[in-house]
């Protein structure tokens, strides 16, 4: 053990605009009974610069995507030969694997892992991350001391997949509700930049274009709703999600529903976005734990959700939860909460227990005292708590 505050290191691939690199940086802001160090396998993404204003040192090793050798593991032993961490976090399965292996052979026993993926099929992974993902099943046994997983049903899969249940503990993904406070005045702007004070109601969907997320799904169950007399419009926001890109222009002119239909882009201001829509809707085919739709709930908004991953327990009753992969279902809770509007007192009242729900249940603190309990427990021994909810 160093002397002082023990350190950890975390190695991840990269530090770009995600849900891993975001919990990591607030992890290493507000547990200041660690020291910590960052090695990112790639570049510095878009946290490589800030994280040293919080006096987090940050190591790049200029790894190419998808292309490990030799060389690379070298360095990212070398570099935690001469950090001596306390405990090295990887997150995510390359990082899981390469990480977990060089930790070792530095002489680190308390290796945890971090898992953010709910599926592992050929839908939703690539095969190369597939393999990376069976090999880490294979040595989860003894390369990790503990697997941290965000979503019930993560640590599910992964067990049914090969992982060792015994090194499974959830933590779930933790927000500061301040964050989440937007100015009404803010909202009204934000609404009038984009046209949107016509009284209709304002749906909208926060990610990436990626198959998983099922844009194309979500503007089917639009179209059937437009069909049946309901007025609405919508924003897509996300990377890629651009009104020059042909592929949404291709599914927005599929479904009819360029007029109505609004695609933003990437956004910093998403806590604004998601304050100006009156239903967030998450029609993905596969998540873990969906901070899009936590996100919105601390936004006051009701979110209609597919049952996938964890986001059921999230939305509760506050939010409608559908099937994934039916458009029809779909249609169907969008028409139920968009009547459920009519009742001013009601949605309200809705809207508040919804932003109630995730600051009591997925609150920074909480999560934050997960890690740092995590990472006290020497390697082999018991924690304090089996999971937390």
């Amino acid at each position: 053990m160093t002397s002082g505050r023990p350190l950890v290191v975390h190695v991840i691939a990269g530090l770009g605009n995600g849900g891993a690199e975001a919990t990591l940086v607030r992890l290493c802001r507000g547990v200041t009974d660690f020291r910590h160090h960052v090695i990112s396998l790639t570049d510095e993404g878009r946290y490589g610069e800030e994280l040293p204003s919080h006096s987090v040192g940050v190591t790049t090793l200029g790894m190419s995507r998808g292309r490990v050798g030799p060389a690379g593991l070298w360095r990212l032993w070398r570099e935690l030969r001469r950090l001596r961490p306390d405990v090295v976090q990887t997150w995510m399965y390359h990082a899981d694997l390469l990480g977990g292996l060089a930790a070792r052979a530095a002489g680190v026993r308390n290796v945890i892992w971090n898992i953010r993926h709910s599926t592992l099929d050929g839908s939703s992974l690539r095969r190369s991350t597939r393999l990376v993902a069976r090999l880490c099943a294979l040595s989860s046994g003894w390369l990790p001391a503990r697997i941290i997983c965000c979503a019930h049903a993560a640590r599910d899969n992964h067990v049914a997949f090969g992982y060792a249940q015994r090194r499974m503990v959830v933590i779930h993904n933790g927000y500061d509700r301040a964050g989440f406070s937007i100015d009404s005045a803010e909202v009204q702007t934000f609404r009038s930049s984009l046209g949107l004070d016509g009284g209709e109601v304002v749906l909208g969907m926060v990610a990436r274009l990626h198959p998983d997320k099922d844009h194309r799904g979500f503007l089917q169950a639009l179209a059937r709703l437009r069909r049946d007399g309901f007025r609405f419009r919508v924003l897509l926001a996300g990377p890629d999600m651009t009104p020059d890109n042909p592929l949404v222009q291709g599914m927005l002119a599929e479904t009819g529903l360029s007029d109505r239909v609004t695609p933003i882009g990437p956004r910093t201001d998403i806590a604004t976005v998601m304050s100006s829509l009156d239903v967030h809707v998450l029609a993905s085919r596969t998540e873990a734990f969906p901070n899009v739709v936590a996100e919105a709930m601390l936004c006051s908004t009701p979110c209609v959700v597919t049952d996938v991953g964890d986001a059921a327990e999230i939305a509760g009753d506050t939010g409608w939860i559908v099937p994934a992969g039916d458009p029809d279902a779909l249609a169907a809770a969008l028409k139920q909460a968009i009547l459920a509007l009519a009742d001013a007192d009601a949605w309200q009242a809705r809207r508040r227990a919804a932003r109630e729900r995730v600051a009591r249940r997925y609150s920074l603190d909480r999560m934050r005292s997960g890690y740092r309990s995590v990472w006290a427990t020497p390697a082999g021994g018991r924690l304090p708590f089996r999971n937390l909810k």
